[in-house]
């Protein structure tokens, strides 16, 4: 396959490329998606544009108002910072379970979110964490919350000469964390059966007074369950509340059938999942009161 490669220094110069070289353009940050759907044939491109070494795709930084996460910024690095992991626990363990070791040194967040595959750790951990995709075109910058990032399988509401410059986090804020489960048929390095991503808000007496529950690997694209939310919002987190969140994830859940599980066996792995999850977040909010 014969195809031009750009390799933009300037979020404009990136930008503009795109413009120029048309819908059959690719952006390349990680490369571990593209580069083997390029190598297998199940993708053609006219172009790649590599935005790797734009400073705006490469910041890590978390303040006051929260984590901004470059669309290009390696798994590797976001698990390699303690401060990160301890305001962002879920977030932190979704990146972890991207590939290898040495996938997560190229892989990025954004590229994972790009890819927009309905099994993407990430997207259900950053759903639940209330993450906003920065994207910028030749025109406007615009903020989109990342659940409405996605369109179906591989496809984004990202315009052709768009790119994803980076993740907006906003702060946990007291009494609040998350936490993200996946179940996988072999030990490491499988697409999940199901994951769920869950972010808990305790008040002062121990109820939880704020909720977000999202599932992936569960319908053509990650979901936000608000539903499963509400079952756990003004409650205790008791076994009541519990399988009612449960019960509410199975009802939002629509899967399909393949040889890693059943529209059933799925359904049900949603509910056990979420219940964990919503588990963990409870118990890291906590310890962070």
């Amino acid at each position: 396959m014969n195809f031009s490669y750009e390799n933009p220094k300037s979020l404009n110069d990136a930008v503009q490329a795109l413009a120029r070289l048309g819908p059959d353009a690719r952006v390349l940050a990680g490369g571990t998606d593209l580069l083997v759907q390029l190598r297998s044939g199940a993708r053609q491109v006219s172009a790649v544009v590599d935005v790797k070494r734009i400073p705006e795709l490469n910041e890590l930084s978390l303040g006051a108002e929260g984590l901004r996460l470059g669309a290009a910024v390696p798994c590797w690095d976001l698990a390699l910072r303690d401060d990160i992991r301890q305001r962002y626990p879920g977030v932190v363990e979704a990146a972890e379970l991207i590939g290898s070791m040495q996938i997560q040194g190229r892989a990025s967040v954004g590229g994972n979110v790009c890819n927009a595959s309905p099994a993407s750790d990430t997207s259900a951990a950053l759903i639940a964490a209330e993450a906003r995709c920065v994207v910028v075109g030749p025109a406007e910058t615009r903020r989109i919350p990342i659940e409405a990032l996605f369109r179906g399988p591989g496809q984004t509401v990202l315009r052709d000469d768009e790119i994803l410059v980076a993740l907006e986090l906003p702060p946990p804020g007291a009494r609040t964390a998350d936490a993200y489960l996946r179940f996988i048929p072999r030990g490491e390095m499988d697409i999940a059966v199901v994951g769920a991503g869950v972010r808990i808000t305790l008040d002062e007496t121990g109820q939880c007074s704020a909720a977000r529950v999202a599932l992936s690997a569960v319908a053509p694209t990650p979901l936000l369950v608000p539903e499963a939310a509400d079952a756990l919002i003004g409650t205790t987190l008791d076994e009541t509340s519990l399988e009612r969140a449960a019960e509410a994830a199975r009802n939002a859940a629509n899967p399909i059938s393949d040889k890693r599980g059943t529209v059933d066996y799925r359904r049900r792995v949603a509910g056990v999942l979420t219940r964990r999850a919503a588990t963990i977040a409870a118990e890291r909010a906590r310890s962070a009161s």
